[in-house]
């Protein structure tokens, strides 16, 4: 499973390969890695990662979660991208904006061209998933500044499909 995190503002992204307790990971493009997780009680984790153990301090906060980790204090935002959300997909905000495919599937239909003017619920790539088709539009007035996006091409869920400026 592909999630996408914001660690203290940085985007990162993380492969979980395995489950609990020990699991396989890849963060980034970095390698493979292995670590055995235990929750001794709520919110405290104790992980071995390369012959080191270290306890983890996890809190819930509105915007994510709080980890402390040997001094260290994060601010971490984990976003499922095959779940939708509303704050994700507003029809609001500023700067540049990625549309990406809610689920893994095949780009049957690219509605607009890099460059051009789109207006905020525009359609601008059809993803077909489980012979279902879905439209993503454009979350916000502005101009397509990439489209990866390929007619017939074949999808990962989180996969960017157009960037809107």
């Amino acid at each position: 499973m592909k999630l996408n995190l914001t660690i203290n503002g940085g985007e990162q992204t993380i492969e979980l390969q395995s489950a609990a307790p020990s699991h396989r990971f890849q963060l980034g493009d970095s390698a493979e890695r292995m670590a055995v997780v235990e929750t001794p009680e709520p919110g405290v984790y104790s992980v071995l990662m390369n012959g080191r153990s270290y306890d983890a301090y996890v809190d819930e906060t509105p915007n994510g979660l709080a980890v402390s980790l040997q001094g260290f204090h994060f601010e971490i935002a984990v976003r499922d991208p095959r779940r939708w959300s509303r704050k994700a997909g507003g029809m609001s905000g500023e700067g540049v904006q990625t549309i990406a495919s809610p689920m893994p599937g095949k780009v049957v239909r690219v509605l607009v061209a890099a460059g051009d003017a789109v207006e905020a619920g525009q359609g601008i790539v059809v993803v077909e998933a489980m012979k279902m088709q879905n439209e993503m539009k454009a979350p916000r007035k502005g101009t397509v500044l990439s489209l990866p996006a390929r007619e017939g091409a074949t999808v990962a869920a989180g996969e960017t499909l157009a960037t809107i400026g």
